[in-house]
C-alpha cells in the first residue's frame, strides 16, 4: 500500500527460513475455506490481493487444486514467505509485487475469475479502498466474484467492544484509516459495476462481502 501499515495491524512473527507465521491467519484459515468451496469457480485464475504471510494461499491451493492461485504482495519480506509457504505447491505462482490501492493494476492483471481480499480494509484509506474495489471490478472476468473479509461497521455501528478499541487504536495511529461500513462497501462495489451475490456472517464478528461481476 502507498503508507506503512500500524505496527500490531497485521502481526506475523518468522517461523522457518523465510515462512511468517500470522495467528490471525491460522485462525480464520478453516472458516474461508469453507467459505470458498462455496463460492468460488471449480476451475479459474485466481488472484489474493495482499497475500500477507502466505499461510492462506498454501492452504487453499491445495484444498482447490483445480485453480491456479496467483498471490500479491507489496512487502518483499512477505514474498518471500509466501512463496516459501508455497513451496512445492504445483497451483501457486510466485508472488508478486501489487499493491492493490494502486490506480491502473487492472490492466496488467486482467482475466480473474475470482479475487479474494482479506483483512486489508480497515488498514487502508477510504480513498485507497474505493480505488482497490474499482481495479478488482475490472481485473474480473464476467462472471467473476470478489470476495471481502474482514472486521466491518455495521450500518455505521461497530457491534462489540473489541471492535471499538481496535478501530481505535488505528485511528489514533493513522486517521485516515479504520474499520469500513459494510453499506458503504456495497455501494461501492455497485457502483464499480459488481453484482452483490452474498453477504456472508463469520467468526469473530468478521464479515464476508462476496460480488459478481455479470455476463452481460
Amino acid at each position: 500500500m502507498s503508507r506503512k501499515l500500524p505496527p500490531q495491524a497485521s502481526v506475523a512473527e518468522k517461523t522457518e527460513g523465510a515462512k511468517m507465521s500470522a495467528p490471525a491467519a491460522e485462525r480464520n484459515s478453516g472458516a474461508l475455506s469453507d467459505l470458498l468451496s462455496e463460492v468460488a469457480p471449480l476451475s479459474g485464475r485466481v488472484l489474493e490481493l495482499a497475500s500477507g504471510t502466505g499461510q492462506h494461499v498454501a492452504t487453499w491451493a491445495r484444498r482447490f487444486p483445480s485453480l491456479h492461485w496467483q498471490p500479491s504482495e507489496p512487502d518483499a519480506e512477505r514474498r518471500a514467505s509466501i512463496d516459501a509457504w508455497a513451496e512445492g505447491v504445483q497451483n501457486v505462482a510466485p508472488a508478486i509485487d501489487l499493491d492493490a490501492a494502486r490506480k491502473g493494476w487492472a490492466e496488467e492483471h486482467a482475466g480473474q475469475d475470482l479475487i479474494v481480499l482479506v483483512n486489508l480494509l480497515h488498514l487502508i484509506s477510504e480513498a485507497e479502498t474505493a480505488i482497490l474495489i474499482a481495479e478488482a471490478a475490472r481485473a474480473l472476468n464476467p462472471g467473476g466474484r470478489f470476495l471481502v473479509y474482514g472486521p466491518f461497521m455495521r450500518a455505521g455501528e461497530l457491534t462489540s467492544h473489541g471492535d471499538a478499541r481496535f478501530d481505535a487504536t488505528l485511528r489514533a495511529q493513522d486517521p485516515e484509516i479504520g474499520y469500513k461500513d459494510d453499506f458503504d462497501m456495497i455501494d461501492l462495489m455497485q457502483n464499480a459495476g459488481l453484482e452483490m451475490a452474498l453477504v456472508v456472517e463469520m467468526p469473530a464478528n468478521n464479515l464476508a462481502l462476496i460480488a459478481e461481476r455479470p455476463r452481460f
